[in-house]
């Protein structure tokens, strides 16, 4: 699989920006077919840094009403993604 396939994007919440500063963590959605080795070997070749651990969670789609319709999210992957010390991603710097 191609590396900017399984990386769908950054997810950049609050709590993202947490992990980020106390255990440089970043958060990305991963495609939901990628295992965790294919997401670490994709995240070091993307962004070229090296990666200590990837621990992933598959995230069910809520159920949304709109009137009388009733309606479902997608379901999504998220991977948690540690970098090893002294390594950062340019990219959320800014965020």
């Amino acid at each position: 699989m191609n590396p900017y396939e399984i990386i769908r994007g950054p997810v950049i919440t609050e709590k993202g920006s947490i992990q980020k500063e106390a255990n440089n963590q970043l958060t990305f959605e991963v495609d939901r077919k990628a295992n965790r080795v294919e997401i670490r070997h994709a995240i070091e070749k993307v962004f070229n840094v090296r990666v200590e651990k990837v621990r992933t969670m598959q995230i069910k789609g809520k159920v949304k009403r709109l009137g009388r319709t009733m309606g479902k999210r997608r379901d999504w992957k998220k991977a948690i993604v540690t970098l090893a010390e002294g390594q950062n991603i340019e990219f959320f710097e800014g965020a």
